[in-house]
């Protein structure tokens, strides 16, 4: 399967220095460019790629206003919105998960957290860059609700694990071998989550965990 990917961002250079990483990869073919976020929402719709790199800041619409645009919650066909930026804001994070986005990396993350979020998004799964996901998610909300507690009561123990799982960034292959299943099963299992919980995708499990408690940040690690 070849990952089909626009890249949306204003700067001609981080437009040229992503297609050069990309295409790199056999796997990966770059579709389209776009310099600012209108462009970005007519080009995405009229060639349906499998991934959408979208930077925050652009002219025209923002990075939240075109993910809203292509992967939000009133959108009948959702694209997958990976964000790609150098600002490493609470705001722009949230904004952009809440907004539909499934995965947001930083640019200098590095070539190979770029690819991995390109192939995970294409095919269903997500990645946020490790060094904002424990800050961020267990940031969203500072306690369980009863209606939180009814939802995590209705998942199975191994769905429970899976979705522990995803909250701290973990990809469907990454669960499979840490939990000792297939990986079948563990779509299985996200499947079934989703379904349970009434949400629509991988990010929105992450919040939903981070904010109800579900998981604790690593020993050690201090959330602000």
């Amino acid at each position: 399967m070849v990952v089909r990917v626009l890249i949306a961002d204003d700067q001609a250079m981080v437009r040229n220095g992503l297609r050069l990483i990309l295409e790199d990869q056999p796997d990966i073919n770059v579709v389209a460019e776009a310099a600012n976020g209108a462009e970005a929402v007519a080009l995405a719709r009229r060639l349906r790629p499998d991934v959408c790199l979208i930077d925050i800041r652009m002219p025209r619409l923002d990075g939240i206003e075109v993910t809203r645009a292509l992967a939000g919650p009133d959108t009948p066909d959702p694209l997958r919105v990976v964000i790609v930026t150098t600002f490493d804001l609470d705001e722009y994070v949230y904004g952009a998960l809440r907004a539909g986005a499934v995965g947001f990396i930083l640019k200098d993350a590095g070539p190979t957290l770029l690819i991995e979020a390109v192939r995970a998004a294409g095919t269903g799964d997500a990645l946020i860059s490790p060094s904002i996901t424990v800050r961020l998610l267990k940031h969203l909300a500072p306690s369980k609700t009863p209606a939180a507690a009814d939802a995590a009561a209705r998942l199975s123990d191994r769905e429970t694990e899976v979705v522990r799982a995803i909250a701290r960034g973990r990809t469907n292959q990454e669960i499979a071998t840490e939990l000792f299943i297939s990986m079948s099963t563990v779509k299985g299992h996200v499947a079934s989550a989703q379904m349970k919980l009434e949400l629509r995708n991988r990010v929105e499990i992450a919040a939903w965990a981070w904010e109800n408690r579900i998981v604790e940040p690593p020993d050690g690690q201090r959330v602000p």
